[in-house]
């Protein structure tokens, strides 16, 4: 069993142009990273949580995101940091009129903690899941 964490940073560049070519690199670097670290966690539910977090640094920041993946023995860490100062906001769900508002609750869904910290030059969402140890393999 490995008990180093991996990290994996992926990087925006410095004026993301919105097209979805960062959420795109986001999410190959994130499926890489989990296939060679965590096998044991829900690939499908960390790549949502991923574009989530990406959609919303490009969407609601005026600068540059940041992606770091980290994997220890029983944990897998997504941390998005960005150059907003500003906390996500839970919005109501637009259900008529594709008005979004399903992201953020979507992320605290299929994350098992998630924590936004304030850094000096932006902020830093941190979505962790925990393996469980029920049928879990040994080793991340």
């Amino acid at each position: 069993m490995n008990a180093e964490p991996h990290v994996v940073i992926e990087e925006s560049r410095r004026h993301d142009t919105g097209d979805g070519s960062g959420s795109a690199g986001a999410r190959s670097a994130t499926t890489a990273f989990l296939l060679q670290h965590c096998p044991w966690a829900d690939l499908d539910a960390v790549l949502l949580v991923v574009s989530e977090l990406v959609a919303n640094a490009v969407r609601h920041t005026t600068g540059w995101w940041r992606l770091h993946l980290t994997a220890g023995a029983d944990t897998l860490v997504v941390a998005m940091e960005d150059s907003s100062r500003q906390p996500p906001v839970a919005r109501r769900p637009d259900l008529g009129g594709g008005g979004g508002g399903f992201g953020w609750h979507m992320v605290q869904h299929l994350a098992g903690r998630v924590e936004v910290r304030p850094l000096p030059h932006g902020k830093q969402v941190q979505a962790t899941w925990i393996r469980s140890a029920a049928g879990a393999p040994s080793g991340c």
